[in-house]
Formats: C-alpha cells, sequence, structure tokens
C-alpha cells in the first residue's frame, strides 16, 4: 500500500478536538478516498482555522515530516483552500511535488498534481490559490476600515508619534494627548532647524546636549517633516486634519519645510495629470523612476514621453513616446491569450470556487445576523425590565450603549464581507476578461485600469533603453509559460 497524510483544516477549535470536519464530513470523506485508492494513512494532520499560530505551526509541521518520510508519497486534503491560502504556502507544496517526488490530492477539487502534471492542472491549482488569497484578504481587513472610520471623524488610526502619547480617556475612548516632555523636545528642535544655523546633525547634537538624548539622523529628520504637530496627520499616502492638540503652528512648520526643501526647487508640474505608467517603472541602468512629461508641438498636438528621470548622473537615456510602451504592454498581455476550451475549463473552475465561496458566505452572514439579532432580543428585554422598574434607568442606558455597539460591529462585519464578495467576482471577471482576450482588454483600458491590470500581473518593471523588462505574478506566470508552449491540451 502507498503511505499518505491527511491535512485537514476544520472550522473550530470544538471540532478540532472532537476530530470533526467542516460540516462533519471532511475528514470521514479523506478517510474514504484514502481507503478506496488503497492508501495507507500514517497520520493525519488536523487544526482550527481560527487559531492562526496553529496554522502556521500544524502546516510546517507536515511540510518537515511528508519530507523526512521518504516512503510518504501522497498528502490528501479536502479542496485547495483547505490546505493553503497563500502563495509561501503554495511555494512548498511545489517543492513537495517537483523536488520530492510527491503528490498532492484535492478530494473535493478533483485535483491531483504531481511533478508530471500537465499545463491544466497546474494553472487549476494556481488558480484556485489565487482566488482563495484575493477572498480571503478581503476578510482580514478589519484594521483598513476601523482606520478608515477613525479618519472619518479625524482621529489617526496608529501609535502616536513621538511627543504624544496613546491614552485611554474616562469614557473608554481611545485618544492621543500630548506628552509634554517630548513635546517640548520636538517643539525646541523645530526653533533650531527654523533659524536656517542648524543642520540636522547639528540638532541631533543640540538634542544630545541640552535633554541627553541620542536620535539618530533618521529619526530628526522625520519628526521636523511630520506635520502631525501642527494639526495635519499622514495615512496611507493622504493628509488629513486631526482633533488633537498642536505642539506648534503651520507657520514654523512651514518655514522648516522652506530650509529643509530649498526655496527656489523647482515644483513637479505634471502632478495631477493622467498618466497611466508614472511611478510603475524604473530604469534598469540607474534604478532612478522612469517620468512622464507632456510636449506640446507647433502643430498643437499633444505627446506624452517616458525617460529616465537621471538624478544619479547622466547616462544617455532614451525616450519613447507612452503610445510605445501601452504597444510594447499590448503585446506582453497578448501572451496571456489561451484557447477557448480552456477559457471554458478556467470557467467551469470558477463555478466550483464560486459554489464554495458562497456556502462560506451565506454561513458567516447568517452568523453575524443571528449575533444581531440576539442583542435586539436583549435591547427589548432590557426596555421590559426598565419599565416593570426591575432595572433602573440608567443601567438600562448602560447596556443598551453596550449592545448597540455590539452591533455597530457586526454592522462592519458585514460590510466587509459584502466588499469581499464583490470582489471575488471583479477578480473573477478580469481573469475571464484576459484569459480570453488580453492584449484588447488592456489596450481599451482607462489609464487606471491600465495600472491596475499591470499591478495584477507584472513586477519588477524596468525600462533598458526602449524595451520595458518585467516579471510575470502568480497566477499569470503559469498561464504564460503554458500558452507559450501550446501545452494547454492534456497528454
Amino acid at each position: 500500500m502507498t503511505k499518505a497524510v491527511i491535512l485537514a483544516r476544520v472550522s473550530t477549535l470544538r471540532q478540532e478536538k472532537e476530530g470533526l470536519s467542516l460540516k462533519d464530513i471532511q475528514l470521514p470523506e479523506l478517510r474514504d478516498y484514502a481507503t478506496k485508492r488503497d492508501f495507507e494513512v500514517v497520520r493525519e494532520f488536523v487544526f482550527s482555522e481560527s487559531a492562526d499560530y496553529k496554522i502556521r505551526k500544524k502546516f510546517n509541521e507536515m511540510i518537515d515530516f511528508v519530507k523526512q518520510n521518504e516512503d510518504i508519497k501522497a498528502i490528501i486534503s479536502y479542496r485547495v483552500d483547505r490546505i493553503t491560502r497563500n502563495y509561501r504556502d503554495a511555494v512548498k507544496i511545489d517543492e513537495l511535488r517537483l523536488d520530492y517526488g510527491k503528490e498532492i490530492h484535492f478530494v473535493y477539487d478533483h485535483l491531483v498534481i504531481n511533478k508530471d502534471s500537465v499545463g491544466r492542472d497546474i494553472q487549476d491549482w494556481d488558480l484556485k490559490v489565487f482566488l482563495a488569497k484575493q477572498y480571503l484578504n478581503r476578510l482580514k481587513e478589519d484594521a483598513i476600515n476601523t482606520a478608515k472610520f477613525k479618519i472619518s471623524k479625524n482621529e489617526y488610526p496608529g501609535k502616536a508619534p513621538y511627543g504624544y502619547k496613546n491614552i485611554t480617556r474616562d469614557d473608554g475612548s481611545k485618544w492621543i494627548g500630548v506628552d509634554e516632555p517630548e513635546a517640548e523636545i520636538v517643539e525646541k528642535m523645530y526653533q533650531w532647524y527654523s533659524t536656517g544655523s542648524y543642520s540636522m546633525l547639528e540638532v541631533r547634537n543640540k538634542v544630545k546636549e541640552v535633554f541627553g538624548l541620542d536620535f539618530s539622523k533618521g529619526k530628526i529628520d522625520f519628526i521636523l517633516k511630520n506635520p502631525f504637530y501642527c494639526g495635519t496627520m499622514l495615512y496611507d499616502g493622504q493628509e488629513y486634519p486631526h482633533n488633537y492638540d498642536r505642539v506648534i503652528d503651520e507657520e514654523l512648520f512651514d518655514k522648516v519645510q522652506d530650509i529643509k526643501a530649498g526655496f527656489n526647487k523647482k515644483r513637479f508640474k505634471y502632478a495631477g495629470l493622467a498618466f497611466p505608467y508614472r511611478g510603475l517603472i524604473r530604469c534598469a541602468d540607474c534604478g532612478c523612476m522612469i517620468t512622464p512629461e507632456r510636449k506640446i508641438k507647433k502643430s498643437g498636438n499633444v505627446y506624452h514621453y517616458y525617460h529616465c528621470t537621471q538624478y544619479n548622473g547622466k547616462h544617455g537615456a532614451e525616450w519613447l513616446t507612452e503610445d510605445d510602451l501601452t504597444k510594447q504592454f499590448v503585446s506582453v498581455f497578448d501572451k496571456l491569450q489561451m484557447p477557448p476550451d480552456v477559457v471554458e475549463d478556467i470557467a467551469n473552475s470558477l463555478k466550483s470556487s464560486h459554489k464554495d465561496k458562497s456556502e462560506f458566505h451565506q454561513s458567516l452572514l447568517n452568523r453575524y445576523q443571528s449575533e444581531y439579532k440576539k442583542y435586539e432580543n436583549r435591547i427589548e428585554r432590557a426596555w421590559e425590565d426598565k419599565i416593570d422598574g426591575s432595572i433602573t434607568e440608567s443601567y438600562y442606558e448602560k447596556k443598551r450603549k453596550e449592545y448597540r455597539a455590539k452591533q455597530k460591529t457586526i454592522n462592519k462585519k458585514i460590510e466587509k464581507l459584502q466588499f469581499a464578495d464583490e470582489e471575488y467576482y471583479v477578480t473573477s471577471s478580469y481573469l475571464l476578461k484576459l484569459a480570453e482576450n488580453a492584449g484588447k482588454v488592456f489596450e481599451s483600458s482607462e489609464a487606471h485600469e491600465k495600472r491596475l491590470l499591470l499591478k495584477m500581473a507584472l513586477q519588477n518593471l524596468e525600462l533598458k533603453g526602449k524595451k520595458a523588462r518585467y516579471d510575470w505574478i502568480k497566477p499569470f506566470d503559469k498561464i504564460a509559460f503554458y500558452a507559450s508552449r501550446q501545452s494547454w491540451l492534456p497528454l
């Protein structure tokens, strides 16, 4: 008998302790599958998806165990998203099949991959890893949603910068207050630098002399360019006003920025214009960014050119038009062209993934709605208790606010779930469009859509002379690889 291991990801810690599977069928089906195919299961690796640390530990334990035992030839799992939900784990699985000769069986997906797998099976594997990662990434964005909510209230969603401190107020809400000793140091740093008589190194030495603190030059620079001290917070590259106390005024901050930047520095005259490739490509010779420029000919025609900034020194950088770059990227995306029957296979794979995703989505939605209703019932019962005189008005208000806060949190989770659901369909739609006619899709896209497509499919973009160079991002590397070799048809 061929030896194998089972890897099962169950839904809750209770199921893990009791040896149950997702919907009480996962493990029994895996065991039945092994029996029917004459596999001897030497070990079962079962863990709860609710414990991230345990996922990593058990998964790595399984990888090491299989590598160390040459007689184990197969890993049996329920679905692709049960064994891995990120590219790092997918690389380890590929290592098992390519370097160690292992087979990986996905029972529900009717998929088996090994070192001899043909392009269609590998594409199916890569596609499902990609979709699982895309979908679950959306479900892990609590921090992003919380940050957006705090920013909408002019509150900072992160750790307070030097000169401030994170505090909890009497009502339990979080706030950022001025840390007086540190704030005094910040104010002095701005005052010294604003005279124009101190370099950042000299400000550093002054801080050490007066306050006995050994700041790095980088920390000095960060403090002297952080607008938080005058009322503006930076988050994700954007500026927002905040409601906290100021350490310095805007006039002092602006004066310091003028000294740092130089009064006669030429401003970037093309900011705000719709250049699709701005900030995406670097020079292959010097590593500087490829920058766009707008030229108006005598005829009145407008042209967009791209070239290296040559910030680190002149090296005869080539100039090329935006149209030239677009033509190159169109030819790149043409490499993703797939035969109609393969597109149909992908569509079927998406339908299968959609069924799994819909069950997961509906299960979470039902749970959230049930929790919301539970707190609504508690509010109603508390109201009746207040009317009956069994609880006080103040106690009722306290519990009502507590339950409404929990309902608000649940509503955020529902919104996040709906966002993830929409992102799934957007991703699937893009994949199918690219599979059908990738080059034309890119060519007809708007500037911002071109940027999204490039970021989704390509990485390490650089310009060598007038030639764009790149690396594919999964799963597009596999699509291009097998398409170039016409290896789509099964052996």
